[in-house]
């Protein structure tokens, strides 16, 4: 089975109450994008939306495949079992992971080592797959 074509994954924290400055100093690194909810943001369509809840979002490609991307992006933050708890208690907290398929015989992996790393994390690995146009 050949590989995916492409992937994104993004680790996605988001809640009523989430801060985003909070979240950025206790992960130690700035978001890809982050919203407080009630902001008023303008979407590629160029309309204003207003933001149902509060979000943060750290997002990567993945040009090595599924597992090396969920590895970097995990690698960038702290493995502090604290942390994660007190995220997860406080907010939904997942592993946002787009799969671009260009032929319907591709797939991807997840290794253990990495389940794992999501695992200790709490972290939900939540697939969506899409055909790629040709």
């Amino acid at each position: 089975m050949p590989d995916i074509a492409r992937a994104t994954v993004s680790l996605r924290i988001t809640g009523d109450m989430l801060d985003p400055e909070e979240i950025t100093r206790l992960l130690g690194i700035e978001p890809t994008r982050c919203t407080c909810k009630g902001d008023v943001r303008r979407i590629a369509s160029g309309r204003d939306v207003i933001a149902q809840v509060g979000s943060w979002v750290l997002s990567t490609d993945t040009p090595d495949g599924l597992d090396a991307g969920i590895g970097a992006l995990l690698g960038k933050l702290p493995h502090d079992p604290a942390v994660w708890r007190d995220l997860n208690e406080r907010y939904r907290c997942d592993m946002f992971c787009g799969l671009f398929m260009q032929d319907s015989k591709e797939g991807a992996e997840l290794q253990p080592q990495v389940l794992s790393m999501l695992v200790d994390r709490g972290l939900r690995p939540g697939l969506d797959i899409y055909r790629c146009p040709d």
